[in-house]
């Protein structure tokens, strides 16, 4: 009987475990720079030909390997990392494994220089294709350096599934980039074909992101700062400005590994919806730290992706520690200057509401229709509007509360409450003044999120306030919109729609969100019934309460052509600053742009 199973040639085995771990010249940098910071090296120099392919050669000032270290280095599953499998709980190194240094030996001509501090001489190992050539003495700086040329020279057929050296040379240079940002007390620099590519000096974080991004990016980004029990989240976030197309821009790393985790950037995102345009995604570096045995690492070989052992927990924390920065909208310059908890006086706190509901109503009505009496103001008009606008100012009337005036001080107010109104453009856009900066605001974009700030809150703490038809209206539905009306009744009543089966594929709407009334609420239920049945599954409502609230806020609120006058304006701002995430729409469209004084200055060519 012949025999079928042999055990593989430990040549083989090295080949296996190399196309695991070292994909391109990229991931051999990785690996290598690693194991660099993990021997406590402050200083690594990077340098590569022909993208990688003909050269790579890493260079650091690390407490070196003696001799015989150096030896069991290129063994298998040699690691000075870890001792016992209960060290696997508790890995707080970046390597672990033991596997980069053979398997990278083994697919291309490797050598390795290595010295320690106390030691006269320092170690040289030549290794082509996992053989060991030659070993000997050398003369070299305390640290290590590792060449390796020729890679895949001898497995041909992953050499051509590398793209151009470019190519190559770009995505190495990207993952220094990435350990780069991960440890700012170490320098970092990069040459290619005898190019310089990234040459960093140490420094604290912000320092680092000015090097590697640029003062520009840099200088917009917001600190992040959160702890949540023994999970703490630092670094920094962009704004809806600073977006990229891919999420080459996102530098996120667990316990100072860098990772692309799915939870990671779900969380990232669902923190961003509504302040970004979809397909978008922000410039951060975040540095989430948790005990280590809540996270495992050892997942996959090239560590890459992790798991956690409480994974709605982090993902809750992160996404919050986020919301909690964004929805203060700290990108506003009146933000950067004062908290906006503090543009809010306690004692008038009720009456402004009343004066912000007053105002929310008006938005909503025809631009003929006669405007709601507000309590306690003056009304006066916009010049620009004065010989085209009907409307006759509101009745005068006493405050039914006492109210506490607030200083006019501009930093003691909110953003938009501080700016100087100017007038409005095309009825659709207000024009405001803010030192030398000329602010636009669009005015169906700012009612739009004031409109479903309030929709999310009434969700919140008991469903969106509904207003019952006078006569009930029978909509004619598919047989999936009708399935779907039935499946979502109840959760649909928690935002406003109360519908009732009248046969067949019909429905009866006998009720709709306040804030629609009169805004053709048959077509709004048949958009969001199509929307939830081709989401397919009851756990994605959730998800889709925010996008539902976002479109009723959409139609409930002025569109198009609409003249203001200056009370609408002013208590229209006011409620701006009484809400969250004010810079930008429910659909991540901006609220308001800003054009400086040397910008109009450029262009009449002043300067």
């Amino acid at each position: 009987m012949t025999q079928r199973i042999t055990i593989l040639p430990e040549i083989i085995t090295n080949k296996i475990a190399a196309g695991e771990v070292v994909e391109r010249p990229a991931s051999v940098i990785k690996e290598l720079i690693e194991n660099s910071l993990d021997a406590g090296a402050t200083d690594i120099s990077v340098e590569m030909a022909a993208g990688g392919r003909r050269l790579i050669r890493i260079t650091d000032n690390g407490h070196g390997m003696s001799r015989a270290d150096a030896m069991l280095s290129l063994e298998r599953h040699a690691t000075s990392k870890i001792r016992t499998d209960s060290d696997l709980d508790g890995i707080l190194t970046l390597g672990f494994r033991g596997e980069a240094l053979p398997s990278i030996a083994s697919v291309s001509r490797f050598r390795l220089a290595t010295r320690e501090p106390d030691s006269l001489e320092g170690t040289e190992i030549i290794v082509e294709g996992g053989r060991v050539r030659d070993v000997k003495a050398c003369g070299m700086a305390p640290g290590t350096v590792i060449s390796v040329e020729q890679l895949f020279f001898n497995t041909p057929a992953r050499l051509k599934f590398l793209r151009n050296p470019e190519t190559e040379a770009a995505r190495a240079a990207d993952s220094v980039l990435r350990m780069a940002v991960s440890r700012a007390d170490t320098s970092f620099s990069c040459i290619s074909d005898g190019r310089e590519l990234l040459r960093v000096q140490r420094g604290d974080l912000q320092r680092r992101l000015d090097q590697v991004l640029g003062r520009d990016t840099s200088g917009r980004l917001h600190a992040v700062e959160s702890s949540i029990g023994d999970i703490s989240i630092t670094g920094f976030i962009s704004g809806p400005s600073i977006v990229r197309s891919t999420t080459s821009g996102m530098f996120t790393y667990i316990n100072g590994r860098f990772v692309r985790d799915r939870v990671i950037q779900h969380a990232i995102m669902q923190a961003y919806r509504g302040v970004i345009d979809r397909g978008r995604y922000p410039v951060t570096a975040l540095f989430i730290t948790l005990p280590p045995g809540e996270v495992d690492v050892n997942v996959h070989p090239t560590k890459h992706e992790v798991r956690f052992r409480r994974q709605p927990q982090v993902h809750d924390a992160l996404q919050g520690a986020l919301e909690g920065l964004l929805r203060r909208s700290p990108w506003l310059s009146g933000e950067r200057q004062s908290p906006r908890a503090t543009t809010i006086a306690s004692t008038g706190q009720a009456y402004r509401e009343r004066i912000a509901a007053a105002a929310q109503a008006s938005l909503q009505m025809p631009s003929g229709a006669k405007h709601p009496t507000f309590p306690g103001r003056t009304a006066s008009y916009l010049k620009p509007q004065e010989a085209s606008s009907t409307s006759q100012a509101p009745t005068v009337g006493e405050s039914a509360e006492p109210f506490e005036q607030e200083t006019s001080s501009a930093h003691q107010r909110g953003y938009f409450s501080s700016l100087a109104v100017i007038g409005q453009f095309h009825a659709e856009y207000i024009l405001c003044q803010s030192h030398d900066e000329l602010v636009i605001i669009d005015q169906h974009a700012a009612s739009e999120r004031v409109a479903y700030q309030r929709l999310k809150q009434q969700c919140r703490v008991g469903g969106v306030e509904s207003q019952r038809l006078l006569f009930p209206e029978t909509v004619e539905l598919s047989f999936t919109e009708a399935a779907a009306a039935l499946r979502f009744q109840t959760d649909l009543a928690r935002i406003g729609f109360e519908l009732e089966p009248f046969g067949g594929t019909t429905i009866i709407l006998s009720a709709v969100p306040r804030l629609t009334e009169g805004t053709g609420a048959t077509q709004l239920i048949r958009d969001i019934l199509s929307e939830l049945n081709q989401r397919g599954v009851s756990a994605a409502f959730q998800d889709a309460v925010d996008e539902l609230l976002s479109r009723i806020a959409c139609h409930s609120v002025v569109r198009g052509v609409h003249p203001l006058d200056t009370m609408q304006i002013t208590e229209l701002l006011r409620s701006m600053d009484e809400t969250d995430f004010a810079a930008s729409c429910p659909h991540g469209r901006p609220v308001s742009h800003i054009v400086t004084l040397v910008e109009l200055e450029k262009t009449f060519k002043r300067r």
